[in-house]
C-alpha cells in the first residue's frame, strides 16, 4: 500500500498490507492484511499458534520474525523499513508477553529509562496519577512485583514514550481474575485516551469488551475482520475460530 493509497483509505492511519513472516524457514505470517483508523482499538485474535504474536512482533519490527514481503505504514510513514529502534522512534510500543522489566532496577528507574531519549510521553506524576500502586512501589525493584504489578509497570513504561500505536501482548496472561478487572480498568482508560491500540489475548471476551474491531487469524491468514460486537454476538464465529 503507498502512501496515496494510505490516504485514499478510510481507516489509512496504520496499515499493513500482505506481510509474510518467517522465523528461518518456518513460514508463520502468510500475507496478514488489516487497517485501523487513529484512536480504535482492535483485538487480534485466533487459537494459539494462528500467528498473532508473529504479527505484533512485525509490525514492532523485531529482530525476529523475519519480515521478506508486505508493507506495514503508520501514519504515511513506511515501517516497514525501519529497525525496531525506528519503529520506537516513530511511537511504535510493543509490550511484551514477558514484560521484560530490567533487573536490577526500581520501578521509577524502569519508567525513567524508558525516557532517557526523546520522544518522552507521560511525566512521572502522570503515570502514577493512572497507575497509583506504581506511585506506591516507585522504590521497589521492578523485578520483585507481583505479576500484575509488572504488568502495569510494562504498559505504564510504554506510555512513558511519546506513543501512536500500543501493541499489547496477552496482558492478561497468568493473572488472577480480581488482578484481570484492575488491568482491565487501566486498559479503558487508555481507549478512552484515544490511543490506538492491537491487543493479542487468549482471553478474547474480555479483548472484544474493549475493542471497536476484531481481527481475527488462523493459520497465518486473516479469516475475519470486523466488528468486535458481531464477534461477541456470533457464538458460531467464536467457536470455530477462538474455541469459546
Amino acid at each position: 500500500m503507498s502512501e496515496a493509497q494510505m490516504q485514499d483509505s478510510p481507516r489509512a492511519y496504520f496499515a499493513c498490507q500482505d506481510i509474510h513472516s518467517y522465523y528461518g524457514e518456518s513460514y508463520i505470517v502468510q500475507g496478514v492484511s488489516f487497517d485501523i483508523s487513529e484512536g480504535e482499538v482492535v483485538s487480534l485474535l485466533g487459537r494459539n499458534g494462528a500467528g498473532k504474536t508473529s504479527t505484533l512482533r512485525s509490525i514492532a519490527r523485531a529482530s525476529s520474525p523475519e519480515v521478506r514481503h508486505g508493507e506495514i505504514w503508520l501514519g504515511g510513514e513506511a515501517l516497514h523499513t525501519m529497525s525496531s529502534y525506528q519503529a520506537a522512534q516513530l511511537g511504535v510500543s510493543l509490550v511484551p508477553e514477558d514484560r521484560n522489566i530490567i533487573q536490577g532496577l526500581t520501578v521509577e528507574e524502569n519508567l525513567q529509562l524508558a525516557q532517557i531519549s526523546p520522544p518522552v510521553g507521560w511525566p512521572l506524576e502522570k503515570i502514577y496519577e493512572h497507575f497509583p500502586r506504581l506511585a506506591e512501589r516507585r522504590r521497589q525493584d521492578g523485578v520483585t512485583l507481583s505479576g500484575g504489578e509488572q504488568q502495569m509497570l510494562a504498559v505504564a513504561r510504554a506510555l512513558a514514550r511519546d506513543i501512536r500505536l500500543l501493541l499489547l501482548d496477552e496482558p492478561y496472561e497468568g493473572l488472577a481474575p480480581v488482578i484481570v478487572q484492575e488491568i482491565e480498568r487501566i486498559l479503558q482508560g487508555i481507549r478512552d485516551l484515544g490511543i490506538t491500540t492491537i491487543i493479542v489475548e487468549q482471553n478474547a471476551v474480555a479483548a472484544l469488551k474493549l475493542s471497536d474491531r476484531a481481527v481475527i487469524l488462523d493459520m497465518g491468514n486473516v479469516v475475519y475482520d470486523g466488528s468486535a460486537q458481531e464477534v461477541l454476538d456470533n457464538a458460531e464465529l467464536r467457536h470455530q475460530y477462538l474455541a469459546i
